[in-house]
């Protein structure tokens, strides 16, 4: 499987992981000029707006996964987070003033393994 590929079955994976944790997914790669959120979604234990982002390798030779999700890749995470939200309402409620954090869900899945052999989700990451 190709990087792009990984990536793709990583996201993929990522968002049936979160929902079958209580996480409702709302949006799936999105997009504004200042960058794209892998995943988004809503915590229903905590009522937080959560930007997802996934990271998945096939090893550790360049370092753990979430080792790629640097201070600016977080400060930039935060504020389209906060784009997002102020963009979005959700079955009409507005996300303006919802509580949030980025989560970064990292995923080691080794070439021809049928799903991930190591999955750390880290909680409210901050710059």
């Amino acid at each position: 499987m190709g990087t792009q590929a990984l990536g793709r079955a990583g996201e993929d994976f990522a968002a049936a992981w979160l929902q079958d944790r209580g996480f409702l997914v709302i949006e799936r790669n999105w997009r504004c000029q200042r960058g794209e959120l892998d995943l988004v979604a809503t915590d229903a234990q905590t009522g937080e707006l959560v930007a997802v982002e996934v990271k998945t390798r096939a090893g550790t030779g360049y370092g753990h996964p979430a080792e790629a999700v640097g201070r600016d890749k977080l400060v930039r995470l935060h504020a389209l987070l906060n784009a997002f939200a102020a963009q979005q309402d959700v079955s009409g409620r507005s996300l303006q003033r919802a509580r949030r954090r980025v989560d970064v869900l990292a995923l080691l899945w080794p070439h021809g393994a049928s799903a991930p052999t190591a999955i750390d989700h880290y909680l409210g990451v901050i710059p």
